[in-house]
């Protein structure tokens, strides 16, 4: 069989959709993608980017190239949400339970969208690229959630 004619497994399919939804951010820094799926289900998806009907990075300039702040630190200092918590705000928005679901994330989640993901239910995060914050894989050791990377 050609590999146009190959049928990915789940978790080829929901990354790629992740992939996808990714290039959708306007973040001039790192485009990021996130899925949450249960059920083998979309659920909600979410890139990252300023809030609705605010000017965009790409637009106004990174606050954070500006001031040199290093990826992983001081993440208030940003115009934009993350992917996973634009997904969860998605979710909410439009009443979808995203108990027990399964993020699919372009990068490691940060601490505080790891303490999003953790109160919100999620069992499980697969993602592809890692993230310099030490704190999410402190968080990650006294949490219940498993966490693969692709």
């Amino acid at each position: 069989m050609s590999d146009i004619n190959k049928r990915p497994e789940w978790k080829e399919y929901f990354v790629g959709i992740a992939r996808l939804v990714s290039k959708r951010s306007t973040c001039t820094r790192r485009k990021v993608g996130a899925v949450l799926v249960r059920d083998k289900r979309v659920l909600a998806t979410g890139y990252n980017g300023a809030p609705s009907g605010l000017s965009h990075c790409e637009e106004t300039g990174c606050i954070r190239e500006k001031m040199a702040v290093p990826s992983g630190q001081r993440h208030e200092l940003c115009r934009g949400l993350h992917a996973e918590q634009n997904a969860i705000i998605q979710a909410a928005y439009h009443g979808i339970n995203i108990k027990d679901a399964i993020f699919f994330c372009t990068t490691l989640p940060c601490s505080i969208c790891f303490k999003m993901i953790i109160n919100a239910g999620i069992k499980e995060v697969v993602y592809e690229e890692g993230y310099p914050d030490d704190l999410t894989v402190a968080f990650l050791k006294e949490s219940d959630i498993k966490m693969t990377k692709y």
